[in-house]
C-alpha cells in the first residue's frame, strides 16, 4: 500500500571536499484522497531531496534542500524552514541535538528532518572509503567504541583491533 524510498549517495569532489546527497521518496499502490486532492498510484506524495558539502573535518560548508513533490502544494513548498542553517555545524559534534533544536516538531519538515538525522551516518560510510583500517594504527579507529560490537572489550576488538581492545575484568 505504500512505499518509501530513501537513497544516500557521497561523492568526494575534484576539490577535496564531499558531497552526501539524499533523498526521500513516498508513493502509493492505489488512489490516495487527501483533503488536498486526489494523488494517483504512483505518484510521489513526497518527493524531497537534501544535499550538503563537507570538509574533511566533517564540517558542512553547503547546505540545498528541494521539494519536488508534497502532499500540500503551495503551503509544504512555500516559505519553507531555512535548512541552510546547518551550514557551519559539524556532524559529529552535537548535528543531532542541533537539527532537532531548530527544526524539531513544527519548526521544520519531519521528513526533511528525517533525511538529516542519517547525515552523520552516511558520511562516516562515505569517508570510510579513504581511511585505512590498519588495526595497528597509532590513531584508535574511529569506528571503535561507537556500536555494540565495536565496544573496546568485546571480542571483535580483541580479534581485530587487539592493540586497542580493554579488558572488563578487574585487575
Amino acid at each position: 500500500m505504500h512505499q518509501r524510498s530513501v537513497k544516500f549517495e557521497g561523492f568526494k569532489r575534484a576539490d577535496g571536499l564531499w558531497d552526501i546527497e539524499a533523498r526521500l521518496v513516498d508513493t502509493k499502490d492505489h488512489d490516495f484522497p487527501l483533503s488536498s486532492g486526489l494523488i494517483r498510484p504512483g505518484q510521489a506524495v513526497h518527493d524531497m531531496s537534501v544535499r550538503i558539502t563537507i570538509d574533511s573535518k566533517k564540517t558542512i560548508l553547503e547546505a540545498a534542500t528541494s521539494a519536488d513533490a508534497t502532499p500540500y502544494t503551495g503551503y509544504c513548498d512555500s516559505n519553507p524552514p531555512d535548512y541552510s542553517r546547518i551550514v557551519g555545524l559539524n556532524l559529529f559534534k552535537g548535528f543531532l541535538k542541533a537539527v532537532k533544536d531548530m527544526f524539531g516538531t513544527t519548526r521544520g519538515c519531519a521528513h526533511m528532518s528525517e533525511l538529516l538525522m542519517f547525515l552523520p551516518t552516511v558520511a562516516l560510510q562515505t569517508l570510510a572509503s579513504e581511511a585505512v583500517d590498519d588495526h595497528d594504527s597509532e590513531h584508535k579507529p574511529f569506528q571503535l567504541d561507537r556500536c555494540h560490537a565495536l565496544v573496546s572489550h568485546s571480542e571483535t576488538v580483541q580479534r581485530y583491533y587487539p592493540r586497542w581492545y580493554r579488558n572488563q575484568n578487574p585487575g
